[in-house]
């Protein structure tokens, strides 16, 4: 049985005890898998007993449908234009059928006064439509949603696993199921096996959901039948190509306590064209995991401690850096503090707080318990920005630990800006106007998401609604001119507020970025505009962050006085990061630069090369200049050939290669190699170090 996309359903009681399935292999693989044999017996009682339940309530709903009164509706198109339909008859489909062949032929999914619903969902009174397509967020989240009820009745049809969840992963990224195998160990020989029973379902429809009943539907894929929230798209027939990743354990509900599961990672896409590309730029990734270039680089070092045969890391979820990997996290800090001093904050430096009431007190301790390291120990004139690079610790999982994607101890660049409510739309648009400088010099393009109340939340309605609408006028404050290329992506926030998008666009009118509306997934304290970077691999990521609180302020009674100073009011605090995790972002650039970093954040900027011993006297007189200028220099004093010393240097991805043989030590001059060219020409040492000057002050 599949479950639902945020319901966790019991499954025990619903299938026998697992027993397993063989498969026919080449031998190596064979050898290598645990004999298992799948249980025909109950795959047969259990699958037509699911079917004739699901077509029996379906043939109630058609019952009850047709009872009621086809009544005319209006329904209004993003664009202001309104369609005639039918109550209880006409569907999002046959509106995009009325637009355009084309829509309906594309349309995957459609939002209907702000809810996802089913193409063939009939429609229940007069509503606002948008209709979605692959290349929109919604259309791709539900098509991996789709994709991951195929790969999970292929799972279950060829091994027969039992099912427990199967979600959409990040976007981009596509989607995965958790099932319980027994004894039978998963791997890439068994990818084969499991695209082939998937192609086998696409050929089926997924039926609708049943009557409006948000909280309990069912649908149907082929013999998988199961709860869930949906929706999907129209039909399988839409998923042209599927394939596994990978395969990982898991555990149930994440609880390290409970069974043991596995995971199956797969993407899905309309074309094989598609797919091709995308695991082209998966294998394309894989040279450049940080992981691995960190290593290589000697940037990075996760410490194992073998003992008794077996090995450990000496701090989980914590990573050493060493010399050149510290000039890189150092510079990554020192250029966001001498941000600081130009954009008006004072940088603190805070200890690690081990008193529990604080967090009590905060709401932290409420809401992120699980992931904190519990340790039992013994006004002003606003606005007022404080800055810190605080050092930070965080509980995760040992399955959920990734380089340094994910890690245990972390800096970040947190900022917290304390402000009247009428100052809100200014220092918003100061916070995003940094965030978009960063990330320009990075090179990155992002996304903007407005994310609202989430179901935990601390405060009240009048307060959440007061903050949203003070993010909201922030941003609307900023109206320009529409940029047409954001009109699309636009559509998905069109009747909410429209000038959200407008202010994303003249705000960053160089790059194809848009602000989306993130329904819920706001902080317990406060609404949130997250930003997702897209890097030279076209993955994106979470990085900086900018929040707006109501509730700690008050909690903590903080107050100041007002103009005439006999007025006590409440501040407004904006939590800010740009970097984030200072650790995430020296991941993310490494690969995003795929190891060769720019000029100005490089930690081998430049190598001397001697040609032979005669001028080594002299390229170490030369390292010994550019050192003391405060850059990164080394010199090459090998016996080895300047052939094989520039190609060393090359590799090792020092930016300039200075090469010095006797012509040079005689007119005090070097020959400039650039890393990836071949050609060279020769300079001074005073214009060798204006040039280096010119490159730092450009971010080059």
């Amino acid at each position: 049985m599949l479950c639902s996309l945020i319901r966790l359903r019991r499954y025990a009681s619903l299938h026998s005890p697992l027993i397993s399935v063989n498969h026919h292999f080449s031998s190596a693989a064979a050898a290598a898998m645990v004999a298992h044999a799948k249980d025909e017996a109950y795959l047969e009682a259990a699958i037509p007993k699911r079917i004739r339940l699901f077509e029996t309530i379906q043939a109630e709903q058609r019952t009850q449908r047709l009872s009621l009164s086809p009544e005319p509706i209006k329904v209004t198109l993003p664009d202001g234009n309104v369609k005639e339909a039918k109550k209880w008859l006409s569907t999002p489909l046959d509106v995009a059928r009325e637009i355009s062949k084309n829509l309906a032929s594309n349309a995957l999914i459609a939002k209907v006064n702000g809810m996802l619903w089913d193409m063939t969902r009939p429609l229940e009174d007069h509503c606002h439509l948008q209709i979605f397509k692959f290349d929109d967020d919604e259309g791709r989240d539900t098509f991996w949603h789709s994709s991951a009820h195929i790969l999970g009745q292929s799972l279950e049809t060829e091994y027969g696993c039992k099912l427990c969840i199967g979600p959409c992963t990040t976007r981009g990224e596509g989607f995965y199921y958790d099932a319980f195998y027994g004894e039978l160990g998963l791997n890439d020989d068994h990818f084969k096996q499991i695209e082939a029973g998937a192609l086998k379902a696409v050929a089926v429809e997924i039926i609708n959901d049943l009557p409006p009943d948000k909280t309990i539907t069912v649908y149907r894929c082929g013999p998988l039948v199961d709860l869930c929230r949906g929706p999907h798209i129209p039909n399988t027939s839409f998923v042209k190509a599927i394939a596994c990743l990978k395969a990982s354990s898991a555990y149930w509900r994440g609880d390290k306590d409970r069974e043991s599961l596995q995971r199956v990672y797969g993407i899905s896409y309309p074309d094989q064209k598609s797919l091709k590309e995308y695991l082209h730029r998966l294998e394309e990734a894989k040279k450049y995991d940080h992981r691995i270039l960190g290593v290589k680089q000697e940037l990075i070092l996760h410490h194992e401690w073998r003992q008794f045969g077996k090995r450990s890391p000496l701090s989980p979820g914590s990573w050493f850096f060493l010399p050149h990997g510290a000039r890189i996290y150092n510079k990554l800090m020192d250029f966001i503090r001498n941000q600081y001093r130009d954009r008006g904050y004072q940088e603190v430096i805070s200890p690690n707080v081990f008193n529990m009431d604080l967090w009590v007190q905060s709401g932290h301790a409420a809401n992120y318990r699980e992931d904190m390291f519990i340790l039992e120990v013994d006004m002003l004139k606003l606005p007022l920005r404080f800055a810190d690079f605080g050092v930070l610790h965080r509980n995760e999982a040992s399955g959920a630990l990734s380089g340094l994607t994910r890690v245990r101890r972390f800096q970040q660049d947190d900022a917290h800006i304390f402000c009247r409510e009428s100052q809100i739309k200014d220092e918003v648009r100061k916070a995003l106007n940094f965030i978009n400088y960063v990330y320009e010099i990075f090179g990155f393009t992002y996304e903007l998401k407005l994310s609202t109340r989430p179901e935990k939340y601390l405060g009240d309605l009048e307060t959440w609604d007061k903050a949203e609408s003070a993010l909201k006028e922030a941003l609307d404050d900023f109206g320009k001119p529409w940029q047409s290329h954001l009109m699309t992506a636009g559509l998905a926030v069109h009747h909410r507020s429209p000038c959200l998008l407008l202010y994303c666009a003249a705000l960053f009118p160089n790059y194809a970025n848009c602000l989306l509306l993130n329904e819920g997934d706001g902080a317990f304290y406060g609404p949130k505009i997250d930003i997702s970077v897209s890097d030279a691999l076209s993955r994106k990521f979470q990085c900086a962050t900018l929040q707006l609180d109501f509730q700690l302020p008050d909690r903590f009674k903080l107050e100041y006085s007002a103009e005439d100073e006999a007025k006590i009011e409440r501040p407004v605090m904006i939590h800010r990061a740009i970097l984030g995790s200072v650790e995430r972002m020296f991941a993310i650039l490494l690969e995003h630069y795929k190891g060769k970093w720019p000029f100005w954040l490089s930690p081998r900027q430049a190598i001397v090369c001697p040609v032979s011993e005669k001028s080594q006297s002299y390229a170490l007189q030369v390292r010994d200049q550019i050192h003391q200028a405060g850059y990164h220099v080394d010199a090459d004093t090998t016996d080895r050939k300047i052939q094989k010393k520039v190609r060393e240097a090359q590799l090792a991805q020092y930016n300039y290669i200075l090469v010095v043989g006797e012509e040079e030590t005689n007119t005090g001059q070097v020959s400039v190699r650039v890393r990836d060219k071949a050609d060279h020409k020769v300079m001074s040492i005073e214009n060798l170090l204006k040039h280096f000057r010119d490159e730092i002050a450009a971010f080059h």
